[in-house]
Formats: C-alpha cells, sequence, structure tokens
C-alpha cells in the first residue's frame, strides 16, 4: 500500500472541502451583508416616515419570533387607509381616500372609495370641512396627527376599526411605479383629459412659480359699476407633466410612473366618481407588478421601491406589520378582488345638497338621510353577496 499516495489524496480532498466551506462561508456573509443593509436601509426609511415606533423597535421587530399577529389578523379583517396626496407638507388635501380590506383565510380583498368632497365633522378643525382637509388640520397639530385624524373619521363614516394607514405623495406615487418598471394596463378604448391640465391661472411669476407660460389672455377685475380697474395676464402650468391634452390609446399598454399619476389624477371631463374607479386600477396593477415572480426577491428593485418611499410616504405601520401583512398576501392564491366607490348616481349613497344649505363650502356631497348608516352597512358586508345595490360594484 502507498501511504504517501493515500495522505496525498486525503490532504487534497480536505483542501477541496475546506475550499468549498471556504466559498459557502463568503456566499452566506455576503447574502447576510446584503440582507443586512437592506434590513437597515428598510429601518432607516421606516424611521422616517413611520409615525409609530423607533428606528430600533423597526429592526427588531422584523426578525422571527418577536413579533406574531397583526391587527385584526384574529378576527380576519385588515383595515388598511390608504391616502393620496397633491404634495409633501401639512398644506396638502387628500386626492385619494380608499378603505382597503384583506380576509387572508378567506382568500378575499376589497376596496372602498370614498369621495374627498363628502361634507364631515372635522376634529381638528372644530368644524364642518370636505374630508380631504382633515389630515391637513391634523398635521398642524403634529407629525402622525393626520393620520390619526383621518382613521377616526374615517371609522366614523364606514362603522369599521381601521387598524392602519398609508399616506403617499403625487411624486412618491410616480417614482414607485417607475421602481417597479411601470405598471400595464388595457383600456378598451382610448381616454383623453383635454381639459384639466391645461388650465389658466394668474401668472405667479418666474422663481419658484408653477404658472408661467403665457397664454395670451387675461383676468380682469371690475369695480362696484362694472368698469376694468386692473387686470391679471393668465399662464399655463410650466411643471405639469401631463400635457395639454393627456391622451392614451386603446390596448394594452405599460404606463410610466408620469403617465400613471395623470391617469388616475384625471377628473375634468369626467367625475371624481370615475377617478376614484381608475385609481383602483392601477392599485392593483401595482399590486400585481410588485408580487410578479422576481420583483421583490430583486436587491436593485426593492432599493429603487425603498428609495422612492423615503420622503413622499408616511404609514403607522411599524416594519414588522407590514412584513406581516405582506406575507399573509403571499399566502393567498389569486384573491377574489371587490371594488365599490360611494356615488350619486341612482344606485349611490350620497347626494348634492343645495348650495344654500352650507353657504361657502362649495361642491360638496353628503350621505343619503344624512347619516352614516348605509354606507356602514355596505362597508360591513362588503365581502357579502354581490347583491347589495349600495354604491357602485366591480368584482374580479
Amino acid at each position: 500500500m502507498n501511504t504517501n499516495r493515500f495522505s496525498r489524496t486525503n490532504i487534497e480532498v480536505k483542501s477541496k472541502k475546506r475550499k468549498w466551506l471556504k466559498i459557502f462561508l463568503i456566499f452566506l456573509g455576503v447574502v447576510f451583508l446584503v440582507g443586512g443593509l437592506l434590513l437597515w436601509k428598510a429601518g432607516s426609511v421606516f424611521n422616517k416616515v413611520s409615525t409609530n415606533g423607533s428606528f430600533f423597535s423597526n429592526i427588531v421587530g422584523v426578525l422571527p419570533g418577536v413579533n406574531d399577529e397583526v391587527k385584526g389578523e384574529q378576527e380576519d379583517r385588515i383595515n388598511i387607509l390608504l391616502l393620496g396626496m397633491r404634495g409633501a407638507g401639512g398644506d396638502v388635501l387628500a386626492d385619494t381616500i380608499i378603505v382597503a380590506s384583506v380576509k387572508p383565510k378567506e382568500n378575499k380583498v376589497s376596496m372602498l372609495s370614498i369621495p374627498r368632497d363628502l361634507y364631515v365633522d372635522n376634529p381638528a378643525l372644530g368644524a364642518k370641512s370636505k374630508l380631504n382637509a382633515v389630515y391637513v388640520y391634523g398635521e398642524k397639530e403634529g407629525k402622525g396627527k393626520g393620520i390619526e385624524e383621518m382613521k377616526k373619521v374615517i371609522g366614523e363614516i364606514t362603522g369599521l376599526e381601521i387598524h392602519y394607514a398609508g399616506v403617499i405623495d403625487f411624486q412618491g406615487f410616480s417614482d414607485l411605479v417607475d421602481a417597479l418598471g411601470g405598471v400595464d394596463v388595457t383600456l378598451s378604448e382610448p381616454f383623453s383629459e383635454p381639459l384639466q391640465f391645461h388650465e389658466e391661472k394668474v401668472c405667479d411669476g418666474t422663481n419658484g412659480g408653477v404658472f408661467t407660460v403665457p397664454s395670451g389672455n387675461y383676468e380682469y377685475k371690475k369695480n362696484e359699476k362694472g368698469k376694468i380697474v386692473a387686470q391679471y395676464p393668465l399662464c399655463y402650468n410650466a411643471h405639469e407633466e401631463c400635457g395639454g391634452e393627456f391622451y392614451l390609446p386603446a390596448g394594452t399598454q405599460t404606463l410610466d410612473g408620469a403617465k400613471a399619476l395623470c391617469y388616475v389624477r384625471a377628473r375634468k371631463t369626467s367625475s371624481d366618481f370615475e377617478r376614484a374607479k381608475r385609481q383602483q386600477l392601477i392599485i392593483q396593477k401595482i399590486k400585481e407588478k410588485a408580487f410578479k415572480l422576481g420583483t421583490l426577491t430583486n436587491f436593485d428593485k426593492v432599493n429603487a421601491v425603498i428609495d422612492s418611499l423615503g420622503n413622499n410616504a408616511q404609514t403607522d405601520m411599524q416594519l414588522w406589520e407590514m412584513k406581516r401583512i405582506f406575507e399573509l398576501y403571499q399566502g393567498m392564491s389569486n384573491p377574489q378582488i371587490i371594488n365599490k366607490v360611494l356615488e350619486t348616481n341612482e344606485e349611490g349613497l350620497l347626494y348634492y345638497p343645495s348650495a344654500d344649505r352650507y353657504p361657502g363650502a362649495g361642491s360638496i356631497v353628503l350621505p343619503i338621510g344624512d347619516n352614516y348608516s348605509r354606507i356602514q352597512d355596505l362597508a360591513k358586508n362588503i365581502f357579502g353577496s354581490s347583491q347589495t345595490n349600495s354604491g357602485t360594484s366591480n368584482s374580479n
């Protein structure tokens, strides 16, 4: 027997094992490093956008075994308020107001859109206002108060416990869509908005102004005798991404962030109610793209999504709660989606009051019967049979 050869073979085998062990450990180290950096970054972002929990609690909370159930999970109905804002800061109005409900065990999701012009009691103002102003006045009392006040008012309207809320502004929405590589929509007919994004307003200067492109027209101020005493040049919005006439052709197409934003904002030649339906559609498309195989396991895309949220979003969820809700949704198999919009049509639950009832309130809507009982019944039974004739429903 050649012991030297046997020894060399053993040495070579051990050397190969050590080599592969070293490679494996390096690979494992890289995985933990990347995962750790991503977790740290996610925690840092959530420390900025979350009104609930510290940086440390957001990081530790996602570790296995630290937390268990989210609010509403035991009852199998998690209610999340989604708000879309014009911009950052405390002087913004809510253009999008949707209550999303998730029932993981029944494999169902619902979205109920509530119009921004609903006239409500504004707790921070101490008087009535349009629903879209509740967040504004709440934020004036401190960061996170806007979310609290909106959850409170929406809870009164729907009769539901609103467990969580998320706010995203126009820039965050556009960046999020771009981070996902756009969203795919299929239109049965062309869509256009020729008026809304080409409105004239008084020119506001060139330094930091918005309406700076002269239209050639003027706004006139008259005295009590009807004589013109002043005139102001009118301008178009120089920073409007949607163009003079926003147009989408029929068929399947991919919308980038700017086009998706224009599509969900358009309402001038349709209505707030039709806009709400488009908003629900795009939210579904964002969800589909985000959950598509590979998107949320791709470091670059997750990194881009996190960056898009940094300065343009706010939520009262902690990181572990969002992670848990994500896991619950991942476990659902092609869930049934129920879409409803509160409207003023024959089947709707709202009406336009006479102009003299609330002078100076502008265009507002009120609940039929001047109470929320029918809306609360709709919200409570939104997962029931499709025979419910309140509101407008689309089930997918």
